[in-house]
């Protein structure tokens, strides 16, 4: 072949390469438009098809959407409107029926009537606290008051109190009964049985409850990694000493510090002091073994009970 006409080949391949697309993008208009139409002409049938499915569409989607939840308003305690009232009823008299305290105890019991105290009668209670409330029926309740004297004595009175169906409003209904107070319960033995001699553990326990207490070095130097607790502010004692610790793992009355990562819980019984006296306090707190020393892991609260696992 003459090189004029291989130079010729490269310019005359251009336009048939040209060509070829065009025809390819024809081919594909063309197949777009009959599509189109064959959807046109299947309308009545696939709406057909669409309208006689929607039902089961609905459904499905009714099914599926959550079902609206109900509440049901909680009986509200009236144990603070029985103290208030019986705060108000012990500082009134029949003689004096027109006093701010005898006009609340009677907006609050219109068909109580006031108490008719002796002229040497003991003061009135130096605090009035609700102990115990019990619902007896819907809408229905008894509240149990203690009334404390500066004398130290104590008298519970039991006040039949009426609420209504939202529990918002209140009104006591019968003059109030004086009874016998609660009984101590029982309690379940500690689980502080291992008693901790004086030693590593007993130090940490001391000196981290002075800088916690008292002010009196960092609280930070006697915390487990990681763990944040602020002291007390201002510091409410001068000084503060151990007086016994009771602790529920064994590991925690070895002479030595046991193995890092060893856990025990404890409960400090300590004698704090400040310039009103002496202050005997209890302390709950679990310690975490570290680098031969004991580190303060928590300052827990309440009393680990036999079978009451922290």
């Amino acid at each position: 072949m003459s090189p004029g006409k291989r130079a010729l080949e490269p310019e005359a391949a251009a336009p048939m390469a040209a060509g070829a697309r065009l025809e390819a993008m024809r081919r594909r208009v063309r197949l777009s438009r009959l599509a189109v139409w064959t959807v046109i002409a299947a309308g009545p049938i696939a709406l057909g098809v669409a309208v006689t499915s929607t039902p089961a569409t609905v459904e499905a989607a009714t099914a599926s959407r959550p079902a609206a939840v109900r509440t049901t308003a909680v009986a509200a305690d009236p144990a603070g409107h029985a103290q208030v009232f019986v705060h108000a009823w012990l500082r009134s008299s029949t003689e004096d029926a027109s006093s701010a305290q005898a006009r609340l105890a009677q907006s609050m019991a219109p068909d109580v009537e006031l108490p008719d105290p002796a002229a040497d009668a003991q003061s009135a209670p130096v605090s009035v606290t609700a102990v115990r409330s019990a619902q007896r029926a819907a809408g229905a309740w008894s509240v149990t008051v203690a009334a404390q004297y500066r004398d130290g004595g104590l008298r519970y009175y039991a006040v039949p109190v009426a609420t209504d169906r939202a529990g918002a409003s209140f009104t006591v209904t019968g003059a109030p009964g004086v009874v016998a107070g609660p009984v101590r319960a029982e309690v379940a033995k500690s689980s502080y049985g291992v008693s901790v001699a004086e030693g590593d553990l007993w130090a940490a326990v001391g000196e981290f409850l002075a800088a916690y207490l008292t002010g009196a070095g960092e609280v930070d130097r006697y915390l487990a990694p990681g763990v944040s607790l602020s002291p007390v502010a201002p510091a409410p004692f001068t000084a503060v000493t151990v007086e016994r610790v009771s602790a529920v793992e064994e590991a925690a009355a070895a002479e030595a510090v046991p193995a890092d990562g060893t856990k025990v819980r404890v409960l400090a019984r300590v004698e704090a002091r400040d310039a009103g006296g002496r202050w005997p306090l209890g302390y709950e707190l679990a310690l975490t073994a570290r680098s031969g020393r004991w580190e303060v892991a928590a300052l827990e609260s309440g009393t680990a009970l036999d079978g009451g696992a922290r």
